[in-house]
């Protein structure tokens, strides 16, 4: 997208952020739930995997969307049905997630405000930063139905209200140094100097195109640009090279006037279900922070 440039291009590596998170992570390498065929889906070991290791009966769960996503919601249907769980109650993070739980027999209620109380909660990720878990989420799909993790930010709201959040992903999917886009929210009023300015920000790193609502309609967007029901345009930062630190990504973002909210979810207590072709494996993330200038 062609932008001004700016008099001083930011370098990704070059922000240090004044709290230093310290990670300490577990990789629980090998966990297959052992009812299962070994013919099955990666994808479907990890949905048990999740429902079986953290769901108790009592909870209040958020309820992710993508394809993971739903084949927990299916197994948490049949857990309830059985009486292996009870009394939970679901917080769907989208319209696509409130039709599966209704579809399966989980009993709903709908996110109100941060201070709700929800035990646990689960989402697919489009990537996981390896070391940090910052987990990357409204990747631009071939089919836009995908895209409610940005039209309904209640979505990630849920996510950081939760006491613990899995993501879900394959296992190409969790690496360091992540590459492509991320989805970022903005005010459609002045999109375009939005725009502009996270061009200058990362000016030979990424390119910003406005996410259209319908086919590939360039960076502008086309006559048809997604507008969310809070009238925020959708845009599209795709890095060319990759990104040294997710953290800074985001710090970086949340400095620029008319950012609404970005798709990195940086959560303290998380663990990161990666569905293999012939295991699946945990990543848990325990972190502390050190205030001050590092």
């Amino acid at each position: 997208m062609a932008f001004a440039a700016a008099s001083t291009p930011f370098s990704l590596s070059s922000m240090v952020p004044t709290h230093r998170r310290t990670f300490r992570h577990v990789s629980v390498p090998r966990v297959i739930n052992a009812s299962l065929s070994p013919d099955v889906s990666p994808l479907l070991r990890a949905a048990h995997h999740t429902v079986d290791s953290y769901v108790k009966s009592g909870m209040v769960i958020g309820l992710g969307s993508g394809e993971a996503s739903d084949m927990v919601i299916r197994y948490l249907g049949q857990q309830l049905r059985s009486g292996s769980l009870q009394n939970v109650v679901g917080v769907p993070m989208s319209a696509r997630s409130a039709s599966e739980a209704a579809k399966y027999g989980i009993p709903l209620e709908y996110f109100r405000d941060d201070n709700q109380v929800i035990d646990f909660a689960f989402h697919d990720a489009d990537a996981v930063e390896e070391g940090s878990l910052i987990a990357v989420i409204g990747r631009r799909r071939s089919s836009q139905e995908d895209d409610y993790i940005l039209k309904q930010k209640a979505s990630e709201s849920i996510v950081k209200a939760a006491d613990e959040a899995v993501f879900m992903i394959k296992e190409e999917q969790y690496k360091a140094s992540l590459e492509g886009s991320i989805p970022v929210l903005v005010q459609s009023l002045n999109w375009l100097a939005i725009a502009e300015e996270i061009d200058d920000l990362y000016l030979g790193d990424a390119e910003v195109w406005r996410r259209a609502s319908v086919g590939d309609a360039g960076p502008l967007g086309g006559d048809f640009p997604i507008v969310t029901s809070d009238g925020h345009n959708i845009l599209d930062v795709i890095f060319t090279t990759p990104i040294p630190s997710l953290a800074n990504v985001a710090e970086s973002l949340e400095t620029i006037d008319g950012v609404v909210d970005h798709g990195l979810v940086i959560k303290t207590r998380c663990s990161v279900v990666i569905a293999g072709e012939t295991e699946v494996r945990t990543v848990t993330l325990q972190t502390s922070t050190v205030e001050g200038d590092v």
